[in-house]
């Protein structure tokens, strides 16, 4: 008598071994998690040392401590110093400028800017966003390259999603004139201030950014009113 296997029970664990040899394993997966979870880290505490030490100053050993990981660890996966401030620009702001590059509903023009102040509050100023422009505003002109990265891609797209907006209510006949179309950043000015605020004044006395910049809004509004 054959002592082989049934031939059901052999073709079953055959399938079953070739299901496990077809299947991703999990390593890649997991490397790739570790990988992108280095990288948070690094911009994070890139972020986080720009700001306490100032671009020129900081050290990439000093961003490699603070993210725990090795300084080598940071050129896997960003040049320079250049190049991490870039990255902290391109996933904490860029993708709010998209945002406002999405056309709007069909709505009053006041309604629309009050929209923009909500979005303002709470994606920038309650995050660590706020601390981005603040160093923008800081280290600018010192380093002009970094300035001209942040206006290419933040300033002028939303400056141009602006005006668009302020273009439309013109043509709509919600504003006397263009002096709103010519100028939008009297829109974004009072986010500027609270910013700026926030970093020297805010211990002494908190501001109502909201309630500010609504009424900033709504002092332009009646003054361009047709």
């Amino acid at each position: 008598m054959s002592s082989a296997e049934p031939k059901g029970r052999s073709g079953a664990r055959s399938a079953r071994g070739a299901a496990r040899r077809a299947a991703p394993s999990p390593r890649p997966r997991k490397r790739a998690e570790k990988s992108e979870a280095r990288r948070q880290a690094i911009v994070a505490a890139a972020l986080a040392e720009f700001c306490a030490r100032g671009f020129a100053d900081t050290r990439l050993d000093d961003v490699a401590r603070r993210a725990e990981v090795a300084k080598g660890t940071i050129y896997l996966h960003f040049r320079d110093k250049e190049a991490l401030f870039r990255e902290i620009v391109g996933t904490m702001l860029v993708p709010l400028v998209t945002v406002l590059e999405a056309p709007p509903p069909d709505i009053p023009i006041r309604q629309t800017l009050e929209r923009f102040v909500d979005l303002f509050v709470r994606e920038i100023y309650a995050t660590e966003r706020r601390k981005v422009l603040r160093l923008v505003m800081t280290e600018g002109p010192r380093f002009p390259e970094l300035a001209e990265f942040y206006y290419r891609n933040v300033v002028e797209r939303a400056m141009a999603a602006m005006r668009a907006l302020l273009r439309r209510a013109h043509a709509r006949g919600e504003l006397a004139d263009d002096t709103l179309v010519r100028f939008p950043q009297l829109i974004v000015a009072p986010g500027m201030v609270a910013i700026i605020w926030s970093g020297l004044f805010d211990r002494f006395e908190p501001l109502d950014v909201a309630a500010m910049m609504r009424a900033h809004i709504g002092v332009l509004l009646e003054g361009c009113a047709p």
